[in-house]
């Protein structure tokens, strides 16, 4: 029987991401608070960014992240975010480079729209796309982090700065797609712990690189 199937995906995985969420949201709102100042005072409002996401059961949700571009930034270019993208704010390169724009969602996974642990939220276009396995997909609630989101960390860098919406549909997006599948395919208790662990050791260590390294800037 696949994951998507089995007891844990149905029933033990939404109750522990209530209890985490719901614990971590009180304790980090002053935190949420400060990074919503820092967007604010460099770029003004709004502080989130929103937008279309394929979600569970081919149900369309709107993504949740502390915005990390210029405003209408969707309307200036492609939805692939390339390296050194000029729509980036400075406030929002230490986000993005630190991970610290996607914690909005921990209000998403208790609310039910999103996992801790599960496939990426990919753009509509490319999810109407999906296809035979690739469906399966949308049989998880998408998550924070999974396996496609540790390998593809540094994904401005894999596309590059030119032309990065063609480059990931021609060079990453299969590739995550087979992960995601996988990860549907795979989901336990056991899976989300080690996708959990090695997603915190590559977000330190790119987050360490940048702030004390000078990498990846």
């Amino acid at each position: 029987m696949r994951g998507y199937n089995g007891f844990y995906n149905r029933y033990i995985k939404r109750l522990i991401d209530i209890v985490i969420t719901g614990t971590a949201l009180l304790i980090l709102w002053p935190f949420y608070l400060i990074l919503s100042l820092a967007v604010i005072i460099e770029d003004g409002f709004p502080v989130f960014y929103r937008a279309d996401r394929g979600g569970y059961q081919n149900k369309p949700f709107k993504i949740c992240k502390f915005r990390s571009m210029v405003k209408n930034a969707d309307k200036i270019g492609g939805g692939t975010t390339a390296f050194n993208d000029p729509r980036i704010t400075k406030i929002g390169n230490i986000l993005r480079k630190t991970k610290l724009d996607e914690i909005p969602q921990l209000g998403q996974v208790f609310l039910g729209k999103m996992s801790l642990i599960g496939p990426r939220p990919e753009l509509l276009r490319y999810t109407n796309q999906y296809e035979g396995e690739e469906k399966d997909i949308l049989k998880v609630r998408p998550g924070i982090t999974d396996f496609s989101s540790v390998e593809f960390i540094n994904l401005d860098e894999i596309v590059g700065g030119e032309n990065a919406d063609e480059m990931y549909e021609k060079h990453v997006l299969k590739k995550k797609n087979a992960l995601r599948v996988k990860y549907a395919h795979e989901v336990s208790f056991r899976t989300d712990v080690y996708i959990l662990f090695k997603t915190l050791g590559a977000v330190f260590h790119k987050a360490f690189g940048f702030l004390f390294k000078n990498e990846h800037r």
